[in-house]
């Protein structure tokens, strides 16, 4: 074979590859007969695969328990051919920090502390409903008798979280009384060993929430006060702002859908007790005192916005978040 054929061969089999090619090209086109429809359709009616979302049943999170002991969501995406996977991140900046690397979609009960903290440091995300307001549930407790008053906690060490609802809760306390934090021993800690230095004496009072204060009252606590006329103590429901641009549908139906299990137990709580017992490894004796303190309501309320705004000074007060990172609220927050 000489190399004129070779050429000639080389060349035909070229022809024939860019032939093909044009072809296939055609076939993904915009055209006005039968096949495939335009990439631009595909791409803007295309449904994310999974939905990745953060699952947090403490302190009493009952629609949250509801929905994955029932498989809600995972029902309810089923025939759009989306499924459901949850993560058991409980910490705040765990779950924006997931945000922020892409790995979830929707934080289902974040503190509204870890929102702003994130939005304010260039994480994108959008509270997109209210989770639950429980100003009751969060407590501060003392043993002491002689402790009849916030005002009584003067020069005394208060155990508790630092730059939570529960650390928001013990300032709004101490700024009625006319106090402040020089006021008092304030030590970081977590919920169990808060509670562990109330119980043992090496700290005057404890910033709890949850099961814990009713253990603590079982044990000889009471409860010096709550959140109730001192903050909402609002937990909200995050998505990934991409997640929301690139699914509106997908994020309106979990908001639907999430609105449909509240509405559902709303009209009847009794009936989820049981179940959140079990769950929670209370009693339902325990969940029936508790879950009065909770309002699910997911719509976003006017008070809501000002408790945030209110949560938002708290952070740049204890110096968590610099007065120039200061964000807009209402901007935040988006209506689905």
């Amino acid at each position: 074979m000489n190399l004129s054929h070779v050429h000639k061969r080389i060349l035909l089999t070229v022809a024939a590859i860019l032939s093909a090619a044009m072809l296939l090209l055609q076939g993904c086109g915009n055209s006005s007969g039968a096949g495939d429809p335009p990439a631009s359709a595909v791409q803007s009616t295309q449904k994310t695969g999974t939905i990745h979302m953060t699952y947090v049943k403490s302190p009493l999170n009952i629609p949250s328990i509801l929905e994955k002991k029932d498989q809600i969501f995972e029902n309810a995406f089923q025939p759009d051919g989306i499924s459901v996977e949850y993560a058991d991140l409980d910490a705040g900046p765990k779950q924006t920090e997931a945000i922020a690397a892409g790995r979830m979609d929707i934080c289902h009960a974040l503190g509204g502390t870890s929102a702003i903290l994130a939005a304010a440091n260039g994480i994108d995300l959008k509270i997109v409903g209210i989770y639950s307001r429980a100003p009751e549930a969060f407590m501060l407790m003392v043993k002491d008798p002689s402790i009849q008053s916030v005002k009584d906690l003067k020069g005394k060490t208060i155990a508790g979280p630092k730059g939570t609802i529960l650390h928001q809760l013990l300032l709004a306390a101490l700024k009625k009384e006319g106090m402040g934090t020089d006021d008092v021993k304030f030590v970081s800690m977590g919920i169990p060993q808060a509670s562990a230095a109330l119980a043992g004496g090496s700290a005057d009072a404890a910033l709890l929430a949850g099961p814990a204060t009713l253990k603590m009252q079982n044990e000889g606590a009471r409860i010096l006060t709550t959140g109730k006329g001192l903050l909402d103590a609002t937990i909200v429901i995050a998505m990934r702002n991409d997640f929301i641009k690139e699914h509106p549908d997908t994020a309106r139906k979990f908001m639907d859908t999430h609105q449909q299990v509240v509405t559902n137990y709303m009209a009847d709580p009794q009936s989820a007790y049981a179940i959140t017992a079990a769950e929670t490894g209370l009693n339902q004796e325990q969940v029936s005192i508790m879950a009065k303190w909770y309002d699910f309501d997911p719509a976003i309320r006017a008070a809501d916005i000002i408790d945030l705004e209110e949560t938002q000074d708290f952070l740049i007060q204890t110096g968590m978040l610099e007065k120039d990172k200061k964000i807009n609220i209402q901007e935040l927050c988006a209506s689905l």
